[in-house]
């Protein structure tokens, strides 16, 4: 192991211009790097990020959560272990999954995607990241915890700080404090909220997680705030990033674009792709609980491991031409891909696999069934080549397309 000087660092311009080719040098050549500035120990490789984030011999921790996600959200699920987290997740996960999502939430995203591409579908143009990319999730999740969908710049504005905070590699002092004032800023409009809706119950999300009880645990109301907070910043950052992503692949590769118009049932195809091949998050921390041997090297106790998961999922070791978009490809299994037994790791797995997976993947079908009708002919504006952006999180920031209207199909 050594600090591979060669190699762009993950803190240059160069990397995030085009992290693939560095990935692919790290993986070969360097698995384990120590990176200096940001005194954290690089993992790349698909075998070591899958297990450490399955980690069956409790060789990894969420510690890192303490220092890294508690001063923007206050302390979340994804810092307990044992049995407190199985208790809370036990809580908040019903409303992500079977009935309560089916029955409670598919209209809230069907009624909201309706509502953004009404804005802008007899126009024949649309940026699909301003336009709709970047409002679609955050809208959905104010919707479903029965928030003021007129407060919307506000969780925008919080969510974007939220993720420039964790994606601050550089320390920044301006974007921590930024990250700071957030949870400030929104607890002081969430407790109020939270109390009100505990003696007025409704059939929204939020009044789901002050009714919630489970072996006789309740969630307080700085759980419940804290919960509300993680899930506007994991669910609005990396859904519409997603939804930017699976549409500029689509664009970029027109002939698995006809093929997903043509068969819609390939929409879980080419959203598993999407997550392998331009994961909304291209990384995520964990630190070390013993001293262990990944990647023929040694992390010590108590260090924090960025697993890039960017670079795992495009290991040659595991995927076959992995720098190629397919959605056809035979070694990426649609069935398990929104589940804790993934072949991508965009969605982390084990314990702490994502809770918003089938909310994701909902939005997602959700959203590109009612794009592609609405826009039959979508292509990209003339010269328009999409180009990610970010490190920590990336996705395309526009995505202008041209269309020819059609006539809506009503409500």
């Amino acid at each position: 192991m050594s600090a591979a000087p060669q190699l762009p660092d993950i803190l240059s311009p160069e990397f995030a211009a085009d992290p693939y080719p560095a990935y692919a040098v790290m993986r070969e050549k360097e698995p384990l790097i120590w990176h200096e500035a940001t005194k954290s120990y690089i993992v790349s490789r698909y075998e070591d990020v899958e297990r450490i984030f399955k980690d069956m011999r409790s060789e990894f921790t969420t510690d890192n959560y303490d220092w890294q996600v508690e001063p923007v959200h206050g302390k979340t699920i994804l810092q307990l272990s044992g049995r407190e987290h199985a208790v809370r997740r036990a809580l908040v996960a019903p409303a992500f999954r079977g009935r309560d999502l089916q029955e409670k939430f598919l209209p809230v995203i069907e009624r909201n995607s309706r509502e953004l591409i009404d804005t802008f579908r007899a126009s024949g143009s649309a940026d699909i990241v301003s336009d709709y990319a970047t409002r679609f999730p955050v809208n959905v999740i104010a919707d479903m915890l029965g928030l003021d969908k007129a407060d919307h710049a506000r969780f925008h504005g919080w969510y974007t700080a939220v993720i420039a905070f964790l994606g601050n590699l550089s320390g920044d002092p301006e974007v921590t404090a930024a990250g700071e004032r957030t949870r400030v800023e929104f607890a002081e409009y969430m407790i109020p909220i939270i109390r009100e809706r505990r003696e007025n119950l409704g059939d929204d999300l939020l009044s789901t997680l002050c009714a919630a009880e489970v072996d006789g645990v309740r969630m307080s109301d700085e759980d419940i705030k804290a919960f509300c907070s993680l899930l506007l910043a994991a669910g609005g950052e990396t859904t519409d990033k997603a939804i930017a992503s699976i549409l500029a692949n689509l664009l970029t590769h027109p002939e698995q674009l006809a093929a997903v118009r043509e068969d819609r049932s390939l929409i879980p195809a080419a959203f598993a792709e999407t997550l392998r091949y331009t994961p909304p998050v291209h990384m995520i921390m964990r630190q070390s609980a013993v001293d262990v041997e990944v990647g023929g090297g040694t992390i010590p106790a108590g260090a924090t491991v960025t697993c890039l998961i960017g670079a795992a999922n495009r290991d040659e070791r595991r995927f076959r031409e992995p720098d190629r978009f397919d959605i056809f490809r035979d070694d990426l299994t649609t069935t398990s891909a929104f589940s804790a037994a993934a072949d991508h790791l965009a969605f982390a797995l084990g314990r702490h696999f994502c809770v918003g997976a089938l909310l994701a993947k909902a939005e997602v079908e959700i959203g590109m069934n009612q794009l592609l009708d609405a826009m039959p002919d979508l292509r990209l504006a003339d010269g328009f080549d999409p180009v990610e952006e970010g490190v920590f999180t990336r996705g395309p920031k526009s995505l202008p397309v041209r269309f020819t209207p059609v006539a809506s199909v009503g409500a």
